[in-house]
């Protein structure tokens, strides 16, 4: 707890913007104040570092790169499951990963990759040094085409999960919101993991021909590691 303890001093907590509403209490787009359905897209705003709320019309608008230009990029909906990746143990103490749930952006100003941590105290970050980023992509094939900015390599290792996801920069962002919101004392309480466990399910059955809130089948790579522990058990902190 003690190198988390100086990540968190040394990066600021990050929380996802309150949602805009309007007199009708409805969710409304950040950039237009349209009305908003409940399964509406995301635009990262580059200059925030902050998802914002889009109509369909406004996602439209920045559909491409390039509309967008250095203000706002549209989120992906797509999301993989990497069941190929081979993140062992020894290239994961490469990263300097503190913790066993992090996810990694690259960035397109910079071509810097940040790890990112869900913590109590929000989003905490750190650079990766492109030795153990350039380590990590020869572990699936699939990391080189990471889209900048807005996907991300999501890694589940706490409590004996392997889980190792392509997936959209927003569905960070409430992974983030549920670490926050269920964290108790200094390992989390069962209630968190649990609840990480429910999001990965949930990614699963979000996955075609799926069923949803089911995990999907088959093993990650390696060998079987045998009875899960329980949430007691399970280090938010890597030994």
């Amino acid at each position: 707890m003690s190198r988390l303890r100086r990540i968190a001093r040394q990066a600021a907590a990050r929380a996802a913007p309150d949602p805009v509403t309007g007199p009708d209490g409805r969710e409304r787009c950040d950039l237009c104040a349209e009305p908003l359905p409940p399964d509406h897209r995301h635009l990262l705003d580059l200059s925030a570092a902050a998802v914002r709320c889009a109509c369909r019309a406004c996602a439209l608008l920045f559909d491409r790169r390039a509309a967008g230009g250095a203000s706002y990029r549209l989120v992906p909906r797509e999301r993989r499951r990497l069941d190929g990746c081979a993140i062992d143990e020894v290239l994961w103490a490469g990263l300097g990963i503190p913790v066993d749930l992090a996810f990694f952006v690259r960035s397109g100003a910079t071509g810097e990759v940040t790890a990112g941590y869900p913590s109590p105290l929000g989003t905490l970050r750190a650079t990766v040094h492109p030795d153990s980023w350039r380590e990590l992509t020869r572990a699936h094939p699939a990391l080189p085409e990471l889209a900048d900015d807005v996907e991300a390599l999501l890694v589940h290792r706490a409590g004996g999960a392997r889980e190792h996801w392509l997936v959209p920069l927003d569905d960070c962002y409430r992974l983030v919101a549920v670490v926050r919101a269920h964290w108790k004392g200094l390992g989390g309480g069962p209630e968190v993991w649990r609840h990480v466990d429910t999001f990965f399910s949930e990614l699963a059955g979000e996955l075609p021909g799926e069923p949803a809130g089911e995990p999907s089948t088959g093993p990650a790579t390696g060998p079987d590691p045998g009875p899960r522990p329980t949430p007691q058990e399970a280090s938010w902190v890597s030994p």
